[in-house]
């Protein structure tokens, strides 16, 4: 393109290009670049100067050329896919006409700070340092698929809005990231994708507001790889997010985050390695809490924040934060979709251990054996009963010595009254209640005195039931003794 074909304001640019300069068409500080369409001809530059700017304009020794341009109206479509940029191009508070193609382009860096876009078609872009678009808004899909981006991708405060039905508001599948991602306060209504993504630093998503329509996905992160957090402190979700098989080294923090997709998952996080997900200072999730086969270094979860629904089968952690009682712990397995599901109960016993709270493991794996219970036919449900009620399944050694006690003195009162006829009168001891009653109840233990004497009708019944009851009673007591005393 010929110099004097340009207008006034592109020649200034032209000018400024090789030495690097600043070319700055903004007003007041009031003005917004939402309102672009009615700026005029004195900071109106076509996209086609900017393209020969940047593929072929000459170079001047001594110098490092540059494109900062700011506060221009930008006609025409800025296509350059395929190019090789070796300049910083900064377009910052500007307004585009069309949608930038810079597909397949490889830049040094790319900062377009504040302006306002149709959308950008840059799937497979390369860029060497940083690519900026703190304050953007598209009112078109943002594709970045496949981008290689040295450095740290800046979408602080980006809103991403009217998209055609169906697809993707921000497409950063496959893209790598050689920092961080930072997008605190992104606002975009459609699926923001970062399926199969690799990013060295930390995501940072903090007070974003993801929408989509009900049921739909709103954050997907299929096989994510994150070197550092993923922080989604505060966000707003309106549809599901989705993790599975993602992995976390860092912390996946959802503390103070609106979660809502009512009906179905509201995060599904299942076959993850997570170094640490917290949930807390957050209300219920609108949804199904989904932590199928993920590993967890910690799970800080606050029995507040737990939803209604959750899926909890081989998920595995550590340690459970914050400390709380096992009856508050238990509300959460108890919601488990899938019923009664063994594993979440070994799990949360094992917590407890770990951090030497035998009582609270044991409260868990009598509650499991309560949730068992009702798994069973009739006659095994009926059996449980029992040993709830005589022993809590052997995890109440003190109840069944109670028992013992109780059946001590009601053999010992009843055999009193009626004393039970000797075999061999000749070679009987002398008979004595209580330590007949307890030859009777303790199956190791002999005194001589079950053997000497033989009980008749309902006493011979009575000295029955001792027995049998006798036996499972003094087993639980011996059996949480050794318990208690393997765990000092």
């Amino acid at each position: 393109m010929e110099i004097d074909n340009m207008t006034p304001a592109e020649e200034r640019v032209w000018r400024a290009f090789p030495r690097g300069q600043d070319v700055d068409f903004r007003g007041p500080a009031d003005e917004y670049p939402e309102r672009g369409a009615d700026w005029g001809p004195e900071r109106t530059v076509r996209a086609s100067v900017l393209r020969a700017l940047l593929l072929s304009a000459p170079q001047e020794d001594g110098e490092t050329a540059a494109l900062r341009l700011a506060g221009a109206r930008i006609t025409g479509v800025l296509s350059l896919q395929y190019g090789e940029i070796d300049h910083a191009v900064r377009l910052s508070d500007c307004y585009f006409e069309d949608v930038p193609v810079l597909y397949a382009a490889r830049l040094r860096q790319l900062n377009l700070r504040g302006s306002v876009l149709p959308g950008l078609d840059a799937a497979t872009v390369r860029v060497d340092g940083v690519l900026r678009m703190t304050d953007c808004l598209f009112d078109g899909p943002v594709r970045l698929g496949g981008a290689q981006i040295a450095g740290a991708l800046f979408m602080d405060g980006a809103g991403i809005d009217a998209l055609p039905a169906g697809q993707p508001a921000l497409q950063l599948n496959h893209v790598t990231v050689g920092d961080g991602l930072s997008a605190p306060g992104l606002r975009a209504r459609g699926e923001v994708r970062l399926t199969g993504a690799s990013v060295a630093g930390s995501i940072t998503l903090s007070e974003a507001r993801l929408e989509t329509e009900a049921g739909e996905v709103a954050l997907d992160a299929e096989t994510l790889a994150v070197e550092g957090d993923v922080l989604l402190r505060g966000v707003d979700v309106r549809g599901w997010i989705g993790l599975r098989g993602a992995r976390v080294a860092g912390r996946l923090d959802l503390s103070h985050a609106r979660l809502s997709n009512p009906g179905d998952a509201a995060l599904r996080a299942s076959s993850c390695t997570v170094g640490e997900l917290w949930v807390r200072r957050s209300p219920p999730m609108e949804g199904t809490l989904n932590l199928r086969r993920t590993h967890l270094d910690v799970l800080f979860l606050e029995p507040e924040a737990v939803p209604e629904e959750v899926l909890l089968d081989s998920l595995v952690y550590t340690s459970l934060s914050p400390h709380e009682p096992a009856e508050r712990r238990l509300e959460m397995l108890e919601r488990d979709g899938e019923g009664y599901v063994p594993h979440a109960y070994e799990q949360l016993t094992a917590a407890y251990r770990r951090i030497g709270d035998d009582q609270a493991a044991r409260l868990v794996q009598l509650a499991k054996q309560r949730r068992h219970r009702g798994t069973l036919p009739w006659y095994g449900r009926l059996w449980g009963y029992v040993q709830d009620a005589t022993v809590g399944y052997g995890f109440r050694p003190l109840r069944a010595a109670a028992w013992l006690v109780s059946l001590l003195v009601i053999g010992s009162v009843t055999y009193a009254l009626h004393h039970p006829r000797p075999l061999k009168a000749d070679e009987a001891p002398e008979f004595n209640p209580v330590f007949y009653t307890f030859d009777l109840l303790l199956p190791v233990i002999s005194f001589g005195q079950e053997g000497a004497f033989a009980p008749t009708g309902g006493y011979q019944w009575l000295a029955y039931a001792l027995v049998l009851t006798g036996w499972l009673l003094a087993t639980t007591v011996v059996t949480g003794i050794t318990r208690t005393v393997s765990r000092q």
